[in-house]
């Protein structure tokens, strides 16, 4: 028997909104890593994919955010995992009264809202 590889094209990439995602939040560890750097552990279920356990992790620092009287937030990294269908993102951000210098920075309130009209929860 003699197998053909073809190339993979644009009509082949799968779109995540046609995936499954029945999001299961399995809750957020909240660390005090320093004066303004805050380290956040979520973990879910039923995720797309990457994007959806780090959209978690974003709406529980921009509610942290908002609870210690701060209005912005920079994401500094997320790691990344998937382990028996259990999505865990490790996620460190600094907290602010005014918008810090950097291309990822988080307006907490704009956020906040964005999370709740997509179901998602925060701390």
């Amino acid at each position: 028997m003699i197998a053909t590889l073809g190339a993979c094209t644009a009509e082949d990439a799968v779109d995540r909104d046609d995936l499954p995602f029945e999001p299961v939040y399995k809750g957020i560890e909240t660390q005090l890593l320093g004066d303004d750097l805050v380290g956040f552990i979520v973990e879910m279920e039923g995720a797309r994919d990457a994007i959806d356990v780090e959209d978690y992790a974003t709406c529980a620092v921009a509610q942290y955010t908002l609870i210690r009287g701060y209005g912005f937030a920079r994401h500094v990294r997320t790691r990344v995992a998937l382990e028996s269908g259990v999505w865990r993102a490790d996620a460190v951000y600094t907290v602010s009264p005014a918008l810090p210098q950097g291309s990822q920075t988080i307006d907490a309130e704009v956020t906040v809202e964005d999370c709740a009209l997509r179901g998602i929860p925060t701390v």
